[in-house]
């Protein structure tokens, strides 16, 4: 980026403390070259990129990698953007096409495994059974920082355990809090593709976690 400016500081400035700017603003500034602006979406968009990137490669320098390139790829295309989506769904879209990239080419030389059963990339996301029909049926009342940081490494391995496909929706939804309408536009999937994938992985997950918690209860 260069470092013209069309008074984007002061535009996301003033948006500071609710967000960014609209779309139509952030698009203006990234065709002007406007530092500020790039620099307003990475610090509210790349931490949630690398999450996302995260569920297709293998370690988190990849992900960090994939991250890098979509941006550069952001800045390339945005000439080309055509507001026929949000800018954070066009961006996603661009993320998780070239982390998918990515992961193909390291599955060529990683087992799978390596996929599957690292869970360090979630132990960051924090998440929370939002959205879920009846989480009280599973989810213990936190008692402290102890037991909320047990849950959360409970459901990064949990994560961990789902299919990708499975695993990459409900982080969009449930970790970036993404709606339906932008993990079909991610993802490129149909709605009912979607809520199949999410309903599974929901399933999935919140079965483990009362399994566990029904397996603490038994004495030894």
């Amino acid at each position: 980026m260069s470092q013209r400016s069309t008074g984007g500081e002061a535009i996301v400035g003033s948006f500071a403390g609710g967000g960014l700017p609209p779309d139509d603003v952030v698009v203006a500034g990234l065709r002007a070259g406007d530092e500020a602006m790039f620099a307003a979406l990475l610090d509210t968009w790349s931490r949630g990129m690398l999450r996302v990137a995260r569920t297709y490669v293998s370690t988190d320098h990849s992900a960090e990698e994939v991250v890098q390139d979509t941006w550069l790829a952001v800045i390339g295309a945005i000439d080309g953007f055509e507001g026929r989506s949000s800018v954070k769904t066009w961006v996603y879209r661009i993320l998780v096409n070239t982390a998918k990239k990515r992961g193909v080419r390291e599955s060529r030389t990683l087992p799978w495994s390596a996929f599957e059963q690292d869970g360090a990339q979630f132990q960051d996301f924090g998440l929370t059974p939002a959205g879920w029909s009846d989480p009280a049926a599973v989810w213990p009342t936190p008692e402290g920082e102890a037991l909320a940081a047990e849950v959360r490494t409970l459901i990064a391995d949990a994560l961990a355990r789902l299919p990708p496909r499975q695993r990459v929706v409900i982080a969009l939804r449930d970790v970036e809090g993404c709606t339906s309408e932008e993990v079909c536009e991610i993802l490129e999937i149909s709605a009912a593709n979607q809520r199949v994938l999410l309903h599974r992985a929901r399933t999935a997950v919140r079965g483990w976690l009362a399994d566990y918690y029904e397996s603490v209860k038994q004495p030894e």
